[in-house]
């Protein structure tokens, strides 16, 4: 026996006599009583240490931030560089138009899509930020943003909770805070700092460490934290809580003490979740049924996406492979070198330490019951067109029906961080039941391994971000009689109504119209509604049969007709044809060229 556990044992031994009284003994299913002592033993040794652990936390989340991303980021009065057509933008104009708007719902504004509105959620917003920040808007002023200030926060978040959720397994803190470093170096982390909503990653592992804990997976309100929480930040994040929350589920109902009264229980709080979850969702989502986007598969996970960076230059270990060219960054799953290493170690680790005792056995033989929902999750992710090295294979033959019920999830290869974090988490604390020794070098070997590969991504990620350091706010608008256009019209449209043409443009304007309180009828959503479509084709239809809104500034793009006006009527911005309202619809517009 290895003198780690030896030591274990013996520690195990002297502490017996005085064990806690049984209500405040951990419960672990599947694992022999005799260590269940060991395992309190060994919580209190990995206890959080205030401040120092609050401090590293800190101090790494922004070693992280700094390794990554601009710090120019952070400044929340920095808004110029959110305007380049962007996700990120989207978001800060999501937040903008809410606190703005004189008539703005709960989570819903509509000085975007006017007059049907849109949900807080789907313009890739924040609701849950959004709510944090209100009660402060007055305070901070109009113009500010909240997108790196969440990335900062994220990084933070996913430090503690991944410390929380390895701490019960640690057999010290070398190795404790080795584990948390590798749970944040995911690649896929980083990169998604494209649209901040999906960096929430600590979501997973929120839900990773309810479910380690058979106590806290069977108590409810656990979950309905985690699920609401998920639900107010993004969608996707939610899918991936629930199927976490659903193992663990299954797994306590066929494993709860106390027979059918347990059971009974345990179904009435899933009831209780999805009543919540769903009044929550309510609130949250757009009337009037969705457009399909017919779009499922084509960002799904090729089948080399965990070993492949894709990327020329994104690894130093690994070649990189093209995808196919429609697959875009959504089907990026590369796990690194040094987290690849991680992984493919783990059953070793797990053969040779099966006898050995240790708080990880019970967790281990329960983590087997996520094996379903992370196969299924995995097949979603993967989608039915199935690639490989850039190529398609084959494409499984799905019936209409089908296709659309898949379409919510059509960013399906998403769907495989829950799978990556676990497996990284079952092989985390594999290596933390191998003797003290061999589980340091191994810990440090696959940080070093990792934090080398990620080279090429941190610079990546650094020239993506570096846009941050203009502070410039108006790129496309500079001209500013745009304003006085803009203040002259009772709202404001783009012709034809495509917000994705030119996005920096449209969020330009979009920022500028909600300044001066005026609505604007389209917007980039995630999801669009049955009316509002109907709207804008009956719009389009109208503009191009010269039938025009006098009360309304029209911005052409340059493929647009230009309908029967009077010339006065039409102006030049900055290379932009623009038809401002009849002069007796609002105040005095600017004339001339």
């Amino acid at each position: 026996m290895p003198e780690s556990h030896r030591k274990f044992r013996r520690a195990a031994e002297k502490t017996r006599v005085v064990s806690p009284p049984a209500a405040h003994v951990p419960q672990i299913s599947a694992v022999n009583t005799s260590y269940i002592m060991p395992w309190h033993w060994l919580c209190m040794r990995s206890s959080f240490r205030l401040p120092t652990d609050l401090a590293l936390i800190v101090v790494l989340a922004i070693a992280l931030f700094w390794t990554f991303f601009n710090v120019n980021m952070l400044d929340p009065g920095n808004i110029g560089w959110l305007l380049r057509g962007t996700d990120n933008g989207e978001n800060a104009l999501g937040l903008h138009a809410w606190l703005n708007d004189p008539h703005a719902g709960l989570w819903r504004t509509q000085m975007l899509n006017a007059p049907e509105g849109v949900a807080l959620l789907f313009t890739d917003s924040n609701p849950l930020l959004a709510t944090i920040v209100a009660p402060f808007r007055h305070l901070i002023g109009r113009e500010f943003q909240v997108v790196g200030p969440w990335l900062l926060a994220c990084l933070m978040l996913h430090l503690g909770l991944a410390r929380a959720l390895l701490a019960p397994y640690a057999p010290n803190r070398w190795m404790l805070w080795a584990g948390v470093l590798v749970l944040a170096l995911l690649p896929s982390l980083y990169l998604r700092q494209i649209h901040v909503n999906l960096c929430a990653h600590w979501l997973i592992l929120w839900a990773l460490w309810i479910y380690a804990s058979p106590h806290r997976a069977s108590d409810w309100r656990w979950w309905i934290a985690v699920l609401v929480t998920a639900a107010l930040i993004h969608s996707y994040l939610l899918l991936m809580v629930a199927a976490i929350w659903g193992s663990a589920f299954l797994e306590r109902l066929a494993n709860a003490d106390g027979g059918w009264v347990a059971r009974r229980r345990l179904l009435a709080g899933a009831v209780v979740v999805m009543v919540a979850v769903g009044l929550v969702l309510g609130l949250l989502i757009d009337r009037g049924g969705f457009v399909a986007t017919g779009t499922f598969g084509r960002f799904g996970m090729p089948l080399d996406a965990p070993w492949n960076p894709a990327i020329g230059g994104l690894s130093r270990f690994l070649p990189a492979s093209a995808q196919a060219p429609d697959r875009q960054l959504e089907a990026f799953q590369y796990l690194g070198a040094g987290l690849l290493l991680m992984i493919i170690t783990m059953p070793f680790a797990l053969a040779t330490t099966r006898n050995a005792p240790s708080p990880a056995t019970g967790l281990h033989r329960r983590l087997c019951w996520l094996l379903p929902a992370g196969a299924v999750l995995t097949l979603l992710a993967i989608s039915h067109r199935v690639d490989f090295a850039g190529s398609t294979l084959f494409t499984l033959p799905l019936s209409p029906r089908a296709l659309a019920a898949l379409d919510p999830v059509r960013a399906s290869a998403r769907l495989f961080w829950p799978v990556a974090y676990g497996l990284l988490f079952a092989a985390i604390t594999a290596a933390y039941r191998l003797p003290i020794a061999q589980g340091r070098l191994l810990m440090a070997l696959v940080v070093a391994i990792q934090l080398l590969d990620v080279g090429g991504l941190a610079r990546l990620t650094h020239a993506e971000t570096a846009a941050a350091q203009d502070r410039t706010i108006w790129k496309r608008t500079t001209d500013p009689r745009w304003q006085s256009a803009i203040a002259s019209a009772r709202d404001v449209t783009i012709m034809p109504p495509d917000a994705t043409r030119q996005l920096d443009l449209f969020q330009e304007i979009a920022w500028r119209a909600i300044d001066a309180g005026r609505p604007v009828r389209l917007v980039y959503a995630a999801r669009t509604n049955r009316v509002t479509a109907a709207r804008l084709i009956a719009e389009e239809r109208a503009f191009a049969q010269g039938v025009l809104d006098p009360h309304r500034l029209y911005v052409l793009l340059p493929d647009a007709p230009l309908p029967p006006v009077a010339p006065d009527r039409l102006l030049v911005l900055d290379g932009v044809r623009v038809i401002l309202p009849l002069r007796d619809a609002g105040q005095d517009a600017p004339r001339g060229h």
